[in-house]
């Protein structure tokens, strides 16, 4: 009877992640990403407009930054995981193979970032009020797409008997632990965490008044502070420095600096202190005309 109120608590998995239908392939990790790029250029639209932007922008930001996006966070993923991932060597297109997971948020989001502001710089409009923007938007996409990982039965935590508990198959379960059924259900904890920073994020941004991009550094600092702890429950392959994964030390350079930046931005930056304007070289000057004296009315 006990064993059975165990599998009734539990969270159940999906049996797969890829649908057929008719001649077309449904990868669920895939349509998360779709999902989740959805409610970011839904978040960000809102909000641009009510910043007094235009959505035209918003789109042509959202095709490059999702485009270079993508591509940072598959490169930082084979960096990082070469040695761990055995799906990168499985096939010649395996490095390039995001349907089937990997992707890591520390190389999609500066990627993103530097060609969002690429278009916005070239549109004239300002970088900083348009990552303020974007902040909570990305903590929605990033939620969004966690239950990519869901589909997956990908990136859970360690072994846990808790109500919640997400019940993996065999097929999934770590090699060195397969006598268990049951894992921290991190993607869940993270969907949780994200969409109430969302919430948090746009109540502050209303009920403060930021130096911009006051809101984009909180946004950073908010989800690496949650980052560090799940590093501590993921059980994924995963190189250690100073017996901590990888990525926590990522996060935890990013809250750092992230961090940092916020309190001497708000506090103690001096507004008054304008950035030094470009010299640009001086033009060469012709010959002066005369104007007569009196003649001028």
């Amino acid at each position: 009877m006990a064993a059975v109120s165990a599998v009734l608590a539990s969270i159940p998995s999906p049996s797969t992640g890829v649908y057929h239908l008719g001649p077309f392939t449904l990868h669920m990790y895939g349509v998360m990403l779709l999902l989740a790029i959805a409610g970011a250029l839904w978040l960000t639209g809102v909000r641009w407009v009510r910043f007094g932007g235009d959505w035209d922008l918003v789109f042509r930001v959202t095709i490059y930054g999702v485009v270079a996006g993508i591509v940072g966070a598959r490169v930082y993923h084979d960096i990082t995981s070469w040695n761990q991932d055995a799906a990168i060597h499985a096939h010649w297109y395996g490095p390039f193979a995001v349907w089937s997971g990997g992707l890591g948020i520390w190389g999609a989001i500066p990627f993103g970032v530097l060609a969002g502001a690429w278009v916005v710089r070239r549109s004239g409009n300002s970088i900083r009020l348009f990552m303020d923007a974007v902040a909570p938007a990305l903590l929605l996409a990033q939620g969004i797409g966690r239950w990519g990982n869901w589909f997956n039965q990908e990136l859970y935590g360690k072994h846990t008997t808790l109500p919640w508990a997400l019940k993996i198959d065999p097929a999934h379960r770590p090699a060195n632990d397969l006598a268990h059924a049951t894992f921290h259900p991190t993607f869940l904890y993270e969907f949780l965490w994200d969409s109430l920073g969302v919430l948090l994020l746009v109540w502050i941004d209303r009920r403060f008044k930021l130096r911009r991009p006051g809101l984009f550094a909180l946004y950073v600092a908010y989800y690496c502070a949650f980052r560090m702890v799940e590093e501590t429950l993921r059980i994924d392959p995963s190189n250690h420095i100073g017996g901590m994964r990888l990525n926590f030390w990522v996060a935890l350079g990013c809250f750092l600096v992230s961090a940092g930046f916020f309190v001497w931005w708000q506090f103690f930056r001096d507004p008054r202190v304008a950035p030094p304007k470009a010299k640009g070289r001086p033009l060469p000057q012709g010959p002066r005309m005369t104007v007569p004296k009196g003649r001028v009315r």
